[in-house]
């Protein structure tokens, strides 16, 4: 296993909720990780890190092959991975997302 699918693995392992996403959550630097993080806000989300593949290109690119999911933003809960601003805004609409965030401890 490469260095950084080592760093994704323990990213996403060692913290309860993880974004990969453009930008940072203060500021996103694409509408679909603004969505994102809007959706987690929503949701209560007080536990969440975040990394800014904008500044690692290979942890851009190694999030899509960790995932096999060719898009980002990526959201990982308890070390699994989720989905992207899509299927998070799906999740929150039914009611799923917020669930699965309490379960996780990532909410007050």
């Amino acid at each position: 296993m490469s260095d950084v699918q080592e760093f994704i693995k323990e990213t996403v392992t060692s913290n309860p909720v993880v974004l990969f996403m453009k930008g940072t959550a203060q500021f996103p630097q694409c509408g679909f990780s603004g969505r994102a993080i809007q959706i987690l806000r929503d949701c209560g989300v007080t536990k969440l890190v975040t990394v800014n593949v904008l500044e690692d290109g290979e942890v851009r690119e190694g999030i899509k092959t960790f995932s096999q999911w060719p898009t980002i933003p990526q959201l990982y809960i308890d070390g699994e991975f989720v989905g992207g601003s899509d299927i998070l805004a799906e999740m929150e609409q039914s009611g799923e997302l917020k669930e699965m965030l309490e379960q996780a401890g990532a909410t007050n």
